[in-house]
């Protein structure tokens, strides 16, 4: 399982490798960072006194990688939660792939704000997700509730942040441990 979230910079550094990196691919599940932070107590480095290092470090990897030059969004970080939902939407439609892709080139190589509606539909028509039935799924109570079950089980496997691949219960988290998961995967 490859968790993420579309405000996470190095969830879009794992989203844009990981099919490279893994024979076969996890099965994409997007959570809540924020609420993982409210379970164990942590806040985003992007809020601390590590944020221009932190920032740094991911245009580093992006560059590395040979990814687009990063363009932060403004702002940064920011309330997912629609966006969230839509990637739920998308992932029960079986779009998530597409539409994850879509949304977090938007935001980090965009540098759109996935705090706008609009940018998160522009992400949505990407994938040929219709405009309208994004917004009526997101306001429902089974996607609602589907984002809060896969956050719920991600923490109970014990994921604290993204980008995290589970592979049979052993917990890889970060954009630096994506080769270490795929090894796992690979030898199960």
């Amino acid at each position: 399982m490859f968790y993420y979230d579309l405000g996470s910079p190095y969830s879009y550094l794992a989203a844009e490798r990981i099919h490279s990196v893994f024979d076969e691919p996890p099965v994409w599940r997007p959570i809540l960072l924020g609420a993982l932070f409210v379970l164990h107590g942590r806040d985003s480095w992007a809020n601390g006194p590590g944020r221009e290092a932190g920032m740094r470090e991911v245009e580093r990897r992006a560059a590395e990688y040979g990814l687009p030059q990063v363009r932060w969004p403004d702002p940064w970080p920011g309330n997912t939660l629609f966006a969230m939902r839509a990637a739920t939407f998308a992932t029960q439609i079986g779009k998530a792939v597409s539409f994850a892709q879509a949304a977090f080139r938007q935001a980090f190589a965009g540098g759109k704000d996935l705090t706008d509606r609009d940018n998160v539909l522009v992400a949505a028509a990407a994938c040929e997700l219709h405009p309208n039935a994004l917004v009526k799924a997101v306001g429902t109570r089974s996607v609602k509730d589907a984002l809060r079950a896969a956050t719920d089980e991600a923490a109970r496997q014990g994921v604290i942040g993204v980008p995290t691949v589970v592979v049979e219960g052993d917990v890889f988290w970060g954009d630096d441990r994506l080769e270490d998961a795929a090894q796992a995967a690979a030898g199960r």
